[in-house]
């Protein structure tokens, strides 16, 4: 068997960049989509990124986006991928309730067109959908793969869309497509207005004496935190198995936001009642008290455990946060990547 092919969508953000390094590291050839913008939106892959001239390389970005159904199918069938990642879309689950309709035409109807594109495609694909514990919304936990959906979000509906139409077209055409139901896992690469991020980036800052508060909403919220490195390994093992299922990643144990914020402060020998203010700005219109997963199918079919504390993942953010601002500095405009838009644009080459 030669070397095997891998499509990402959503290959910039947090999950994408890591199941990128994963598959390299797995002999892969990785492919990712990526949108067009006149600002430089693929920094999370500066360290595996090769110049395009360079022989041998394994990673290639396209131009694209999930709401172009024709593009999908061109790049389908001159990637000719034995497996598809989706996991692009609109994540940000404040930002669905003031763009429900963005939220709905990318995180839903993407997965749909994507989905067809496989089936016109006429290929033998493993399609992977990045479904999400947002989905159980309202549903107590613990929930697993068989807890009744309740989403409290336009994201969370959107993503319970794509769940059933992957299974739809799973039971309907035979297609090797999986739900991975993953709770919320972070890292020092999650974007800045994610809670966890922005409460690391806060720690770092006021530790520095560059920022003297934290405004969040809800510190009550109870959430499954995991480190995402450890998550983009259950994705791919679930398209190793024989016959296609669906499968929850989680950690099993659920922290509030509070505590959260108290291991980030406490990592830096702060107390956080000092320094985090209460904004009703970041509160949602309906809010969603508690997700906490069982993975125990993964565990048993997978053989993946979670292995990173909520502790241990909050003092590798703030760290990653304090040497983000050494580096800042001292490191000279010159060394910034991406000061060239050529070198840019060389980077992702549209077939």
């Amino acid at each position: 068997m030669g070397v095997k092919r891998a499509l990402i969508t959503g290959i910039t953000g947090q999950d994408g960049s890591y199941l990128a390094d994963l598959l390299l590291d797995k002999g892969y050839e990785v492919h990712g989509i990526v949108r067009r913008s006149s600002t430089f939106n693929t920094r999370r892959l500066d360290h595996i990124y090769r110049d395009p001239h360079e022989a041998g390389r394994r990673l290639i970005l396209h131009y694209g986006d999930v709401s172009d159904a024709s593009r999908l199918v061109t790049l389908l069938a001159r990637i000719r991928p034995d497996e598809v990642y989706h996991l692009a879309a609109q994540s940000h689950v404040r930002v669905s309730f003031d763009e429900p309709e963005n939220t709905g035409n990318i995180t839903g109807i993407g997965t749909t067109r994507l989905l067809e594109a496989i089936l016109m495609s006429a290929q033998d694909i493993r399609y992977y959908q990045a479904s999400s514990s947002e989905m159980f919304g309202a549903t107590p936990p613990p929930q697993h793969e068989q807890t009744a959906f309740h989403p409290r979000s336009p994201y969370g509906a959107a993503k319970v869309y794509s769940y059933w139409m992957t299974r739809n077209y799973r039971e309907a055409y035979g297609l090797f497509a999986v739900n991975g139901i993953l709770f919320n896992h972070e890292s020092p690469r999650r974007g800045e207005t994610f809670v966890t991020r922005k409460i690391a980036r806060a720690a770092a800052r006021i530790k520095s004496g560059l920022d003297k508060h934290l405004y969040l909403g809800n510190i009550d919220a109870v959430r499954d935190w995991g480190y995402a490195p450890e998550y983009v390994e259950g994705m791919w093992r679930m398209l190793q198995r024989d016959e296609p299922d669906d499968y929850v990643l989680a950690t099993g144990v659920g922290s509030t936001v509070r505590e959260f914020a108290e291991h980030c402060f406490s990592h830096v020998g702060l107390d956080w009642r000092s320094h985090v203010r209460y904004d009703e700005a970041y509160v949602r219109p309906t809010e969603v008290d508690a997700l906490v997963g069982d993975a125990t199918k993964a565990r048993t079919a997978l053989g993946w455990t979670a292995q990173t504390s909520v502790d241990r993942l909050a003092q590798i953010m703030v760290d990653a946060e304090l040497a983000r601002i050494g580096a800042s500095t001292r490191e000279p405009l010159s060394a910034i990547p991406f000061a060239d838009s050529r070198a840019h644009h060389e980077r992702v080459r549209g077939v």
